[in-house]
Order: C-alpha cells, then structure tokens, then sequence
C-alpha cells in the first residue's frame, strides 16, 4: 500500500476486515489470511476448520502428501496440516503455538485463544504505540478478535507462560519438538508433477 495508512478505504476497500492492522503490523491485521484448499475426494467441500496455521506448514504438508520423509532438521517449524484439511478429529491443537513477528522484528506468539505481543504498538507501518502503553499486549482472539481490549493486566500468569514458551523456542531455535512426524498418503496424483502456466 502506497501513501497514508488506510488510504485504500477511499475506495471502499477494507483489506483488515475486522482485524487490526495493516501489512507489515504484528496485529493480526498485518498478517492474517484466509487459506483456502481444493482436492477432490480428500477434503470435503465447504469445511470449514478452526486449527491455527502458518505457510511454513505447507512444506511438513507437501511432504506426507507425497509419502516423503524429510530430514530431522528440516522445516524446523513445519507442520503437517493434513488432519485439518480432511476434517481428521485430533486430541489436541497440531500446533504448540504459532510465533510471529512483525517488520520490525517485534515477536508475538499465539497458543490457543491467546495472542502474546512482546512490544508496544504495531511492530510495523501502523504505529509505534505511546510511551505510556503497556509494554506487552495480551488479547483473547476468541472474544476480541480486533485485538481492542489488552488483558495483559488482568492475565499475568499467561503472559507469563507464553512468553517462556517463546523464548524456549527462541532459545532452541525450531518450535517443533524432535523429528517431524506425519502419516504419509498415498500420493493422489503421480509424482512426475506437471505445471500448466496460462500466459
């Protein structure tokens, strides 16, 4: 986006929609995006799944799709998301957490309905934040998905969990834990991939 922060609503376009933020921002505004998936006779039509994901997921994804087995250090932070994707019931979340950090390198991480802001403002193009703001930001994107109301006050002991998790991650260097596991398939097409690019 060229020119002054949210000079494309002239035009009646909203590209946030309801979240804060713009490109760039570590509020969801900033980075959040639909992901949208067709494969016939593997993913249902319509569904619809609530998991948390991040494009680094499509690489560990990518990989049991084509029954690949990838090395241990690879894709540090990748993730099958193929239970989400067929409508598979899992116990628990496929992720731990997700981090994110904006363009200025401001980190946050997202674990459940919580989303850790480690920084005041934006991070990014929208705004740096005041002096007198909080120094970390809390939200309960269940409830607040405009990240409007910071709860970091009221939550102490979350912020106090998320922000070990991270700097465990931090410290470690990947967010997933040992070798990368998935249940390959059976590729549903042959492996001598072929791409059609209209011009």
């Amino acid at each position: 986006m060229s020119g002054k922060t949210n000079s494309v609503r002239r035009f009646e376009h909203n590209p946030s929609h309801i979240y804060r933020g713009i490109k760039a921002d570590i509020w969801d505004g900033g980075h959040r995006v639909p992901f949208i998936a067709r494969w016939p006779g593997r993913i249902k039509g319509g569904s619809v799944s609530d998991e948390t994901i991040c494009h680094v997921d499509l690489l560990a994804s990518c990989a049991a799709i084509l029954g690949h087995k990838l090395a241990p250090d690879a894709g540090e932070d990748s993730y099958n998301i193929l239970p989400a994707l067929t409508g598979r019931r899992l116990a628990g979340p496929i992720r731990e957490a997700t981090v994110h950090h904006s363009i200025s390198g401001m980190f946050a991480i997202r674990q459940g309905r919580w989303k850790l802001i480690l920084g005041r403002g934006s991070g990014g193009w929208s705004g740096r934040g005041r002096p007198e703001d909080p120094p970390v930001q809390l939200y309960d994107m269940s409830a607040d998905a405009s990240e409007q109301r910071n709860l970091s006050d009221e939550y102490p002991q979350v912020v106090e969990r998320l922000t070990r998790l991270l700097d465990k991650y931090k410290k470690q260097g990947h967010s997933r834990e040992g070798r990368l596991s998935f249940e390959p398939v059976a590729p549903a097409y042959p492996c001598n991939w072929r791409m059609n690019l209209v011009t």
